[in-house]
């Protein structure tokens, strides 16, 4: 009978932790610099040349951004003069590298889920399409042949009249922060915020950008700064929801998952338990 009940225990104890999310998520709420502003899913910054676009919601933060040429001449984005910078730390988004193309063809098999909210807008391109937030998993294996062409970084990139061009170079961070007030792995109940003003923020960043108009020799600059204003823990059930996706009136057979509260001046850290979890520094 004894033994019964320490069978029944560890089957209890068993179930319970199964049921606990062995993923969690640590979001970053940020502030950006006064002469930026958001419009729909993205931060904006705009000058009387172009506009410069941000939406840092990835993992580990994306810091990449869009540069549009409102005007009817080409502009030259300075790479060489243009940089992203942490906490007083600066980093070039030129680095002089050789870039290799690959032209092949082969044999593919892979397999792949994808998760997401889905809406109908405007995405980060500002092309018009059903926006995600998804949460995806893949895997395949790939057999192939070709030829490659290597060709240089450009230093100057030339963005023509009327358009846009993507520079996506750095994430903003890969190391979780540790405070005394924020549970590493907290439950639904232990979930806790703690709050920054601009001069005790841990992660102060930026994109200081360079470029001129075509023709001409005066360069511009601005900086596009933000810093972390929150930090908050989630187990992955408190971030993470299963719903049904509807396009055109049509559901999905399967509910599926997708972020909640997504928001272009958030980023999130996913992480798990044990001693490759995450980087960490303390706060």
């Amino acid at each position: 009978m004894k033994r019964k009940k320490m069978l029944l225990t560890a089957l209890v104890a068993i179930a319970l932790t199964s049921c606990k999310s062995s993923f969690y998520y640590q979001v970053y709420q940020t502030e950006a610099s006064q002469e930026m502003s958001h419009k729909s899913n993205k931060i904006v910054y705009e000058d009387e040349n172009c506009i410069v676009s941000y939406n840092l919601w990835k993992d580990g933060g994306n810091m990449g951004f869009m540069f549009t040429n409102k005007t009817e001449n080409d502009i030259l984005l300075n790479l060489e003069q243009s940089y992203f910078i942490l906490n007083g730390i600066s980093y070039n988004y030129y680095k002089d590298r050789v870039f290799t193309s690959a032209v092949s063809s082969g044999v593919s098999q892979s397999s792949s889920a994808t998760a997401s909210k889905s809406m109908m807008g405007l995405n980060y391109l500002n092309l018009f399409q059903a926006n995600k937030s998804a949460v995806s998993r893949s895997a395949g294996i790939v057999s192939s042949s070709g030829s490659s062409i290597s060709y240089n970084e450009q230093k100057i990139v030339c963005i023509p009249t009327k358009t846009s061009k993507i520079i996506n170079e750095y994430n903003i961070t890969e190391s979780l922060i540790r405070d005394c007030e924020l549970l590493r792995y907290p439950s639904k109940k232990q979930i806790r915020t703690i709050h920054f003003t601009k001069n005790e923020s841990p992660l102060v960043f930026s994109n200081r950008i360079t470029y001129a108009l075509e023709n001409s020799s005066n360069l511009i600059e601005f900086e596009n700064e933000f810093y972390v204003t929150e930090v908050t823990n989630y187990p992955e059930k408190e971030i993470i929801e299963k719903e049904y996706d509807e396009f055109c009136g049509e559901k999905s057979d399967e509910k599926i998952e997708f972020f909640k509260n997504t928001s272009p001046s958030k980023f999130y850290i996913r992480y798990s338990k044990g001693p490759k979890g995450a980087k960490e520094f303390k706060h």
